[in-house]
């Protein structure tokens, strides 16, 4: 096997499919939850928040790109079930993330599913979950995903506030989030996601509270909150830089989660994991909590992340590159690594903890520190694990250093 990534015709850095993984990672496989990402780039506009790998049209090449990217990630999927192989798991859950996914038609995002469906197996109980701006629908494109067995669907509602809003740069009116939860449910939808942010600056504690008890009222399964952070070589990171707004508050951002935490669990939500509340266990999306327990996951499309038992890379961020290698059968790994068994381990710890499921006792490495930051108020300890309070989630990676080596 190659240390590095080979240099294909196609251009690009780039590894055959039988290369990419290790035998070790190969036998793991089929001991191991499955999922797929499916990194769909294309926004009508770029926030000036975000940092993620994604193109207007107009930059991707025109308007036929989101064709282009269709037969690219046909060509994917089938070098990921070579590369997976035969022993794999059916699939835990498909994931269309971006980027905005609801900018392919319903009849391409069908496309990309059936090639899903010709090359891995999947079960009544594997979710399907797409990604969507509430004012980036077209009329009865909810219900073609539902007929295509999409299972969840998650909104970036971020806020109510049309001045936060704003500032972000998001195009949507506060109430086609409410509006677009609503047609979902009309159209089946049993699982609904809103993905919140709290602490923009300007944000008020009003605007907040607005925020919470429109994302409850509206009857989803799942809530996501993040706080604001400033990316480098975004628009908001410059505005940050010259002084034209004021960073964010770490004071404001800890108060709006204990608020955020205080009112979802009273309204029958629970954190399942540090940012992420779900009324009862079946709102939980299944897909991310591969990544908090370290399973199995493959990333499809320009910019998509793998990890794979043990074996990490990233594609290609450039839409052309990673679709030319892909088309020329070869994964268009930007870089790849097999991670050692040390790194393997913090890594199960850091992500463990996270969830209310807490760190299993066999991973902590400092069992001594225990007593501390259980009198601290960090942790609660058991008799199998550590489990972080609602202050330790504001601390989660210092409480992570005090109990590992």
């Amino acid at each position: 096997m190659p240390s590095a990534p080979a240099v294909s015709s196609a251009g690009a850095g780039s590894i055959d499919p039988i290369e990419v993984l290790t035998d070790a990672a190969r036998t793991e496989i089929a001991g191991t939850p499955l999922g797929l990402y499916i990194h769909v780039p294309f926004c009508a506009r770029r926030c000036g928040y975000c940092a993620f790998n994604t193109f207007t049209l107009d930059d991707a090449g025109g308007s036929d790109a989101p064709d282009r990217w269709v037969a690219a990630a046909e060509h994917e999927i089938r070098l990921a079930a070579a590369a997976t192989g035969p022993g794999r798991r059916s699939l835990t859950s498909v994931y269309f993330g971006g980027g905005t996914p609801t900018m392919l038609t319903v009849d391409q995002l069908g496309r990309v599913l059936e090639a899903v469906r010709t090359w891995f197996d999947l079960t009544p109980a594997t979710e399907v979950t797409v990604e969507s701006n509430p004012d980036g629908l077209r009329p009865g494109q909810l219900s073609g995903l539902r007929s295509l067995g999409v299972t969840r669907v998650s909104f970036g509602m971020q806020s109510v506030s049309t001045r936060v809003l704003a500032l972000l740069d998001r195009t949507h009116s506060p109430r086609a989030s409410l509006d677009a939860v609503a047609e979902s449910r009309d159209v089946g939808f049993d699982h609904i996601s809103l993905d919140l942010i709290y602490g923009t600056p300007g944000e008020t504690s009003d605007d907040w509270e607005a925020t919470l008890e429109a994302a409850i009222g509206s009857g989803v399964d799942h809530v996501s909150a993040y706080a604001l952070t400033i990316e480098p070589g975004t628009k908001l990171a410059s505005r940050v830089r010259h002084g034209s707004l004021p960073r964010p508050s770490d004071r404001d951002a800890s108060d709006r989660y204990r608020r955020a935490d205080e009112r979802l669990s009273a309204s029958g939500f629970a954190a399942y994991e540090i940012s992420n509340w779900s009324r009862g266990d079946g709102g939980r999306s299944r897909h991310n909590l591969l990544y908090w327990r370290n399973h199995n996951w493959w990333g499809i499309g320009p910019g998509g992340h793998s990890h794979i038992g043990g074996v990490r890379w990233s594609n290609a961020r450039q839409l052309d590159a990673w679709a030319a290698t892909v088309i020329d059968g070869r994964i268009p790994a930007a870089d790849r690594e097999a991670l050692d068994p040390p790194t393997r381990r913090f890594e199960e710890q850091f992500l463990r903890l996270r969830l209310s499921d807490g760190l299993p006792i066999h991973l902590v490495d400092r069992p001594e520190a225990l007593d501390a930051l259980v009198g601290e108020g960090l942790v609660t300890a058991h008799a199998d694990r550590v489990v972080l309070t609602v202050d330790g989630r504001l601390l989660a990676d210092t409480v992570l250093m005090r109990l590992t080596a």
